[in-house]
């Protein structure tokens, strides 16, 4: 029950997912093998003026048009979702016997809050004075990226300190890679982990068309996210969360859980070059790939599949297909985008298609990268397009890349 490194082999007991395709994971699955797409128009907030106004949206009854749920609030909602659903498939009880670790979007007052804020202002010589004087503490509590992971831990009784990990869209793979090295090092036998994602604003679609990374293909809104084709124009942004229980093959088999998956190898590598661009070299990016496979044990030849980071960018999908054959030679594994369904769940991407990858090695079946009518052959990989594919293979890689050079790869097995 040791790895090659004779460390505890670490296996996933239990999964949960919540995407713009559907709020459990067979929904979600399901909608990957048809190939359909989840991004549609915003309704929660006045898009009026923005340059991309759609998004991988999952709504709740507490959206209101012009007033939605706060980024945290909405959160709790998408994170309680995936990790009620990972712990009823892993069948553990209440409290859970280890500690949280998630990755979650750094979050900040929104607009209506800084309003109100200005409005108890008012009138006072000294503003920040003003502001501290009036508390605000409903607006502390829902706002904070503390509160949401407190939640969790309380709800789901937790131990230890709970961990809110944010390395950008890179997020939803640290926390894996936390979750893994706690149980490795012998400091638990199972981890609660995963990822929220709900950062989609309006002051967070401006900043990012200001920086023109998202889509400006808003009608139709499905064919929007077109990662590894000639005519990408930037990703679209997407709600969702994953949940996953990681333990030690030790202490799942004991418990004789069902063993889902397992966590060969997590790698990672930091990119100096830009706060928001990668490498035109490539380096950083296949630097980390290669510490995964050095982590798992294996060679480049073990990986049957490949789920992109691939973002729908110019410059992300052609610096990750360059990384690739670094890596992998001039002939690839199938290299799939599933954020061309989901859009770009940022903080919880990394676990979300982590969770992707598990469901495709247990199912033998490879998402597709739709929307590919005009697929760049120029990057010279297999990009299985449009339709799902049976295919037979052991082992998955799945790649994160966010902003500020945070790179992370995790190496999955089949169960």
């Amino acid at each position: 029950m040791k790895d090659h490194r004779g460390r505890p082999r670490v296996v996933v007991t239990g999964m949960g997912l919540v995407t713009a395709l559907g709020r459990d994971l067979p929904s979600t699955w399901a909608g990957l093998m048809e190939g359909r797409s989840g991004i549609r128009p915003i309704t929660r907030f006045n898009t009026t003026g923005m340059r991309s106004r759609i998004g991988g949206c999952v709504d709740f009854p507490g959206d209101v048009p012009g007033r939605p749920l706060t980024v945290a609030q909405r959160l709790i909602a998408l994170g309680e979702l995936a990790l009620d659903e990972a712990l009823a498939m892993a069948g553990l009880p209440k409290p859970f016997p280890g500690p949280l670790s998630l990755g979650l979007p750094p979050t900040e007052l929104e607009w209506p809050a800084r309003a109100d804020i200005m409005l108890r202002a008012q009138g006072t010589t000294n503003r920040d004075l003003a502001i501290a004087s009036t508390g605000m503490p409903e607006v502390h509590r829902v706002q904070q990226v503390v509160e949401p992971v407190r939640h969790f831990a309380a709800r789901y009784g937790t131990r230890g300190f709970p961990q809110a990990v944010t390395t950008a869209c890179a997020s939803g793979a640290s926390a894996i890679q936390m979750a893994v090295e706690a149980i490795r090092r012998g400091e638990t036998d199972c981890v609660l982990s995963g990822g929220c994602e709900a950062s989609m604003t309006p002051e967070t679609m401006i900043r990012f068309s200001l920086l023109q990374a998202l889509s400006a293909r808003n009608d139709p809104p499905e064919t929007a996210s077109r990662p590894f084709s000639l005519t990408r124009d930037g990703f679209i942004m997407g709600d969702g969360a994953a949940g996953l229980v990681l333990e030690s093959m030790e202490h799942a088999t004991a418990r004789g859980a069902t063993i889902l998956g397992e966590i060969l190898g997590v790698g990672e590598r930091a990119d100096t070059f830009h706060r928001t661009r990668s490498s035109p070299d490539g380096l950083a990016i296949s630097g980390a790939v290669e510490n995964a496979l050095r982590d798992a044990g294996l060679g480049a030849d073990a990986i049957g599949y490949i789920n992109a980071h691939g973002t729908s960018t110019p410059e992300n999908d052609k610096m990750e297909a360059m990384a690739m054959h670094l890596v992998f030679g001039e002939i690839c594994p199938p290299i799939s985008s599933t954020k061309s369904m989901l859009g770009h769940t940022l903080s919880a991407a990394g676990a979300i298609e982590a969770v992707i990858c598990l469901l495709a090695l247990r199912h033998q079946m490879l998402p597709p990268t739709i929307n590919q009518t005009d697929t760049d052959m120029a990057l010279g990989v297999d990009v299985v397009p449009n339709m799902a594919r049976p295919h037979g293979f052991s082992a998955a890689l799945s790649n994160s890349f966010g902003f500020g050079g945070q790179n992370v790869c995790v190496v999955l097995g089949r169960g």
